[in-house]
């Protein structure tokens, strides 16, 4: 039944832009992971509800959600990380042929290492966590505090191919990887200044908003 519903949900997916679809076709053929369909349509869906002004990005690989992310609001201001040279010249490139790079600012180095260069570009309305899955514990700690009063932060892959909630099946790096997703999902329920929601769309995404 939930695979026939996930079908049907796909099957009324807003088709993506021209660009989008070649980026797309780019990360399958390269194996870079991005956004699923459903996943990335619910992203920028929560972008046009709550019209943020400034966006932090970590984890930009081909530059394919941060582009997506200025599709659902154009006058948006992004802010995106990258550690990977490789996958952030190929972010830098896809922005500039869209002409966006003054939409978006493409940091290059790990996020912990630039918390500085990236503080002076906030705070941020909208904080999007897409990278080591290890680490988003500490991403969300790190960059939380640069959050503006109505901000949301939302976490991608949080149910990680549905192993958080049975890793039975899992390879044992899958299972890991699990494990360390799961730890970082029950400290989000748990914490004391934010309300956390996990939606089962794309690969499991948390909305995170500040309590009052």
């Amino acid at each position: 039944m939930l695979q026939a519903i996930m079908e049907y949900l796909e099957e009324h997916v807003e088709p993506s832009p021209e660009w989008a679809v070649k980026l797309e076709e780019l990360a399958a053929a390269d194996q870079v992971p991005i956004m699923e369909p459903l996943g990335i349509q619910f992203l920028m869906q929560v972008i046009r509800l709550q019209q943020p002004k400034k966006i932090l990005e970590i984890g930009t690989a081909i530059g394919y959600s941060a582009l997506m992310m200025r599709h659902a609001k154009p006058d948006v201001s992004i802010v995106t990380v990258e550690r990977d040279e490789i996958r952030y010249n190929q972010a830098v490139a896809h922005i500039q042929e869209l002409g966006a790079q003054d939409d978006i600012v493409t940091l290059k180095g790990d996020a912990f290492d630039l918390e500085e260069t990236i503080k002076a570009h906030g705070p941020y309305d909208f904080i999007f966590i897409d990278a080591a899955k290890g680490q988003y514990q500490r991403f969300f700690e790190a960059y939380s505090s640069m959050l503006s009063d109505r901000g949301v932060i939302v976490s991608d892959n949080v149910l990680f191919k549905g192993y958080v909630a049975d890793d039975k099946e899992a390879t044992p790096r899958k299972a890991n990887i699990a494990k360390k997703i799961r730890k970082y999902n029950d400290w989000l329920f748990e914490h004391e200044a934010y309300h956390t929601t996990i939606l089962p769309v794309g690969d499991g995404v948390a909305v995170s908003v500040k309590k009052k």
